[in-house]
């Protein structure tokens, strides 16, 4: 089972998030989650409250624990840029530009490994 939260509109530049969500990839979401909190970004903080969603939404409409769920996928997209001009000297302009991210994160169910070993076949000996 697939789960998914997405954070769309992030006041910060996608390249700055992507900082953040690094190394996650196949992580168990607790510890993701305390990774997050530890981190002294700005970014972080975006991150944790996205994962913490994507937990939440597992948990309430599909009846996970969360202690089975793993990040997928996690990926950031570059979101609009907000645009504004200052004054500069001699009547000219600059440019400032707000970036803006977009963040998904998916969650699957950890799935356990059967601890059946496989049964060896003796094998039969001529002769004897």
């Amino acid at each position: 089972m697939r789960v998914q939260a997405k954070a769309r509109n992030l006041s910060i530049s996608a390249q700055k998030l992507r900082l953040c969500t690094g190394g996650m990839r196949g992580l168990n979401a607790n510890v993701a989650l305390q990774q997050l909190s530890a981190q002294p970004k700005k970014g972080s903080a975006m991150v944790f409250d996205t994962v913490h969603s994507a937990m939440a939404n597992a948990q309430h409409n599909h009846n996970l624990l969360p202690a089975q769920l793993v990040i997928e996928e996690i990926y950031v997209d570059g979101g609009a840029k907000l645009k504004r001009w200052r004054p500069r000297s001699r009547g000219m302009t600059s440019a400032i530009i707000h970036p803006k991210a977009h963040l998904t994160v998916i969650l699957a169910e950890q799935v356990k490994p059967d601890t059946k070993e496989p049964t060896k076949k003796s094998k039969k000996v001529k002769g004897a």
